[in-house]
């Protein structure tokens, strides 16, 4: 089973809207979204988490859709949280079967993965954390046992 951590998809500048947690994705995150909805379809996905910003919301609301489950937003996977809360967040995810999804944010994700590192997972591939992109977090019991990074699993056509 795996906790699989998407970066948003593409919402444009920050500076568009007064109100940052609610910037929607633009066009090119709402083909990213459909693209990750498609890359997680035969994923046996129990749930999706997301943070309470609208364009994470969005980013993940696809695949909700297509595994006919509900978001559950989480003030931890929101931009700004301590990284020390959403460790504990994912960590108590680890023994749970099924794949989970959590939706977060460019200043939280690498966080994640390098204290994961820390505690003995081991990090597989490339690294990075663009927009829509995914890091999987294979877990084994209680542990988290490895992490690999996807920067665009909605393409296919990759040479």
């Amino acid at each position: 089973m795996a906790i699989h951590l998407v970066r948003h998809g593409s919402a444009g500048r920050r500076a568009s809207t007064d109100d940052d947690l609610r910037r929607h994705l633009d066009t090119t995150g709402h083909q990213q979204a459909d693209g990750l909805s498609r890359f997680f379809a035969s994923h046996p996905v129990r749930a999706v988490w997301s943070s309470v910003a609208t364009r994470c919301v969005e980013t993940v609301e696809p695949l909700a859709v297509i595994h006919g489950l509900e978001i559950e937003t989480f003030t931890e996977l929101t931009e700004g949280a301590r990284p020390s809360d959403l460790v504990d967040l994912v960590r108590s995810q680890a023994p749970v079967p099924g794949d989970l999804v959590m939706c977060s944010h460019g200043d939280l994700i690498p966080d994640i993965v390098a204290a994961l590192a820390r505690e003995g997972a081991v990090l597989t591939g490339p690294r990075g954390c663009e927009k829509a992109s995914v890091w999987s977090l294979q877990t084994q019991g209680n542990a988290i046992v490895r992490a690999g990074y996807e920067p665009s699993p909605w393409i296919t056509d990759r040479q």
